[in-house]
């Protein structure tokens, strides 16, 4: 049994159970129809309007942003926050809800596309997300993104999504709550030193190159789970340069075909980790106040190949049978997809 720094989880490492990654191989996901597609050129008219475009060849695009047909969250005058029967807490679903459609190819997935266009991708998730943490009202702005209909996607189009919301999720609020007791004791910031111990020891270590570091978390709660980090500390995903956008588009693309060549197509979902909206809050000035020394944004990276079930519901573990040093191992060893 493990658990991690960060965050106050079990996870059971079971290598009993562990299979090799040609055991794990999936086939792509099928493909949807083209002509039916609304992400693909000539569909424009299948999605709301653009909200964000990249510009392309021949007066195409190469990436648009158009608001979700069925949103999570939206627009509203007001929050309504209000109490329901005096136990229960109630407000109106403020927030955004943004569809990055990444390419206009229908085949491609984010792994096979030129490094180029993945630094235009990465530039439309900062742009959007800045955008967002301008209204007051997003106090968090989430960038994810689901591969494969075991992973939630329903289109097979390569897209990603981002969903504001009004309210600081308890996941994240965790980590942060964890991030500035550190900071508090060390006056160091917690996910710093973690990475400096993990590049000591060398063994849960993938690959480092361009400013980022990719690894094998010591509480992996998936075979194969994976997380980029800045080597520069960095708080706010938003604050990035344009060097080193690029870094982190060739760190993402190689880290996800490193996973396309091993484990064939994996379905898969990516999450931002990213510190919260730092606008101010009425009565609460200290509000996230040591963000930019105590926190690391990150992206996690998690293959969907194995079952959430009823123990993992029941008690908050997750069950692992691919320990992560023997994941990084095999990754490590991976010639990527799209190279």
């Amino acid at each position: 049994m493990r658990r991690g720094p960060i965050t106050d989880r079990w996870v059971i490492i079971a290598p009993e159970r562990a299979k090799r990654p040609t055991d794990y191989r999936t086939d792509p996901p099928k493909k949807d129809d083209p002509a039916k597609c609304p992400f693909c050129p000539g569909n424009e008219h299948m999605t709301p309007p653009e909200i964000y475009r990249v510009p392309g060849r021949e007066g195409g695009w190469a990436v648009r942003v158009v608001p979700n047909k069925f949103p999570a969250l939206t627009s509203y005058p007001e929050l309504g926050r209000e109490a329901v029967v005096g136990f229960f807490d109630k407000m109106n679903g403020v927030g955004a809800h943004e569809v990055v459609i990444e390419t206009p190819d229908h085949e491609a997935d984010l792994a096979d596309l030129p490094l180029e266009h993945v630094v235009r991708v990465i530039e439309t998730y900062v742009a959007r997300l800045r955008e967002l943490m301008a209204n007051p009202w997003h106090r968090y702005v989430l960038l994810f993104k689901n591969h494969g209909p075991q992973a939630g996607a329903s289109l097979s189009h390569a897209h990603s999504q981002i969903i504001a919301t009004p309210v600081t999720p308890k996941d994240v609020r965790d980590r942060l709550e964890a991030a500035r007791d550190y900071y508090a004791k060390k006056e160091r910031c917690i996910f710093c030193d973690m990475l400096l111990a993990e590049l000591r020891l060398g063994e849960r270590i993938v690959e480092e190159l361009d400013g980022y570091i990719i690894w094998a978390p010591f509480d992996s709660r998936f075979p194969f789970e994976v997380h980029i980090y800045p080597r520069y500390h960095s708080h706010d995903f938003t604050q990035i340069t344009p060097e080193h956008i690029r870094g982190l588009a060739r760190a993402l693309k190689r880290t996800l075909g490193k996973l396309k060549a091993l484990l064939g197509d994996p379905p898969f979902n990516f999450v931002l980790q990213n510190a919260p909206n730092p606008v101010p809050r009425p009565g609460r000035p200290d509000y996230w106040a040591t963000l930019q020394y105590d926190y690391h944004w990150h992206i996690e990276i998690i293959p969907r190949l194995t079952q959430v079930a009823g123990f993992e519901w029941g008690t908050g573990f997750y069950i692992n049978p691919m320990p992560p040093e023997e994941a990084a191992r095999y990754l490590r060893e991976a010639e990527p997809v799209g190279a």
